[in-house]
């Protein structure tokens, strides 16, 4: 599949222009591709309820059809359209919707199975970003979406990435800058006697422990099916990846001689040709992918990544860090 054109808009993030909105949502009714930011990365968005368009945003990523999508929302009651809610997901969804937490509930026959992956489960989340919803009040249906980029590859965070990835497979881009998580959501199953963490992301896990019962972190490979985004190697940039925790180099290949980027809080143990260093654990956060592809730029040959401590937000790092090098967490 390739669009004639791909349509580049840039739109303002806290007022988008009306007529871009209508344009997107248009295209998404009419089974074309939108990609969109949110609060966590740049979307790649079908109608959720259309097998077709669905379809389509498998062959934009070359996506395995066994990994299921999430399906965005602009009001918690809308999701009573596509899944069986009960009370536990209600009290999640009025304690922290809209934001990046997406629930895994069971799903309604109405969601098609390319959407679930025939699992009988389906993923949703209301985003936070002003964007994202005003695209999916306009379009009227639940907007599939999974990150906007090549399957592997490292999450969009800005446009220009989604653009370099797949811009030739998809009809709108809304350019609405930068994002601000810059990780996937939180996703967490809730369908069974106790809450799953299936993966950790911009909602840490303490958090949803203040108005629930203790969160499960390791799921079984089961309970892992139902989780977009765990069963494949992602995240990982062009080249290699090793991990740097307490003095030792993980996993990895003797480096000297070869120009190596750095990524981390605190300063390099060693020399290091590139460096970018972030203040807090959630700048690392926002800032990981964009430093991945900087890096390849630059003809970087090894990456060094600093290895985070696990609370708030560091649990998510690690997720992403570990399979961007091809680890297990």
């Amino acid at each position: 599949m390739t669009a004639l054109k791909t349509k580049v808009y840039k739109v303002e993030c806290w007022n988008p222009e009306p007529h871009i909105i209508a344009e997107a949502a248009y295209a998404i009714r009419s089974g074309k591709l939108v990609a969109f930011p949110t609060e966590t990365v740049y979307g790649l968005g079908a109608n959720g309820l259309d097998d077709g368009a669905v379809r389509k945003i498998f062959a934009a990523k070359g996506r395995p059809g066994d990994n299921p999508l999430i399906l965005h929302f602009a009001s918690p009651e809308d999701v009573e359209q596509v899944a069986y809610v009960n009370e536990r997901a209600k009290l999640l969804m009025d304690s922290f919707w809209p934001g990046p937490l997406t629930l895994v509930l069971p799903a309604k026959s109405v969601v098609p199975n390319s959407v679930t992956a025939g699992l009988g489960t389906v993923a949703v989340r209301m985003p936070s970003h002003p964007v994202a919803m005003a695209l999916i009040k306009a379009a009227g249906v639940p907007i599939a979406a999974p990150s906007a980029n090549r399957s592997g590859r490292p999450s969009p965070t800005e446009a220009a990435s989604v653009l370099a990835d797949i811009g030739d497979d998809v009809d709108i881009i809304l350019d609405g800058g930068a994002t601000d998580v810059g990780l996937e959501s939180t996703v967490i199953d809730v369908t069974g006697p106790s809450v799953v963490l299936l993966r950790a992301g911009g909602m840490p896990v303490e958090r949803l422990e203040e108005v629930i019962e203790e969160v499960k972190l390791v799921p079984d490979e089961a309970k892992k099916k139902r989780s977009p985004g765990t069963r494949y190697r992602h995240y990982a940039p062009l080249i290699p990846l090793l991990l740097w925790e307490n003095g030792v180099l993980r996993h990895s290949p003797f480096v000297m001689g070869k120009r190596v980027g750095y990524i981390g809080i605190n300063e390099p143990p060693f020399p290091v040709e590139e460096k970018i260093l972030f203040k807090t654990p959630e700048n690392y956060a926002q800032g990981l992918f964009l430093a991945f592809r900087t890096f390849e730029k630059k003809g970087v040959e090894v990456i060094v990544a600093e290895w985070p401590n696990s609370k708030g937000i560091g649990l998510a790092l690690r997720d992403r860090l570990s399979r961007a090098a091809g680890e297990e967490l």
